[in-house]
């Protein structure tokens, strides 16, 4: 059974910068797709980026586009969220979550897809 755990959220200044880590356990990554989703308070959660098995596609949601890059290490089997210029609306908890896509390594999931989750790490943005 895949097991995600989440890191590196905290408390940054706005206009600073943050990497979460998504550490992956139970099974190897090649063939998952991954993704970053957040939820800030009172807000549903929601996919912010998205990452092929490939590592050939990426999708970034508008709001995040520019500021946030996902790497993935599979050695590692570790998914990375780098995030810059962070601002109050950046504030939220974030999840990583992945979907086994077999031999579609090229398929971004849609959010409802994705059936294995981290517990969250919790990034704040003071303004």
């Amino acid at each position: 059974q895949l097991q995600l755990v989440e890191s590196g959220g905290d408390l940054v200044q706005a206009g600073g910068s943050l990497r979460l880590s998504c550490v992956v356990s139970g099974d190897t990554l090649d063939y998952y797709s991954v993704a970053w989703f957040r939820q800030a308070p009172g807000k549903e959660r929601g996919g912010i980026v998205w990452l092929s098995a490939s590592g050939q596609y990426t999708h970034y949601r508008e709001s995040v586009k520019g500021r946030f890059t996902v790497v993935r290490d599979n050695a590692k089997r570790t998914v990375y969220l780098h995030m810059d210029r962070l601002n109050s609306g950046d504030t939220a908890m974030y999840y990583c979550a992945a979907l086994n896509v077999g031999y579609l390594s090229d398929y971004l999931p849609r959010e409802d897809e994705f059936d294995h989750w981290g517990q969250g790490t919790r990034v704040t943005v003071s303004s």
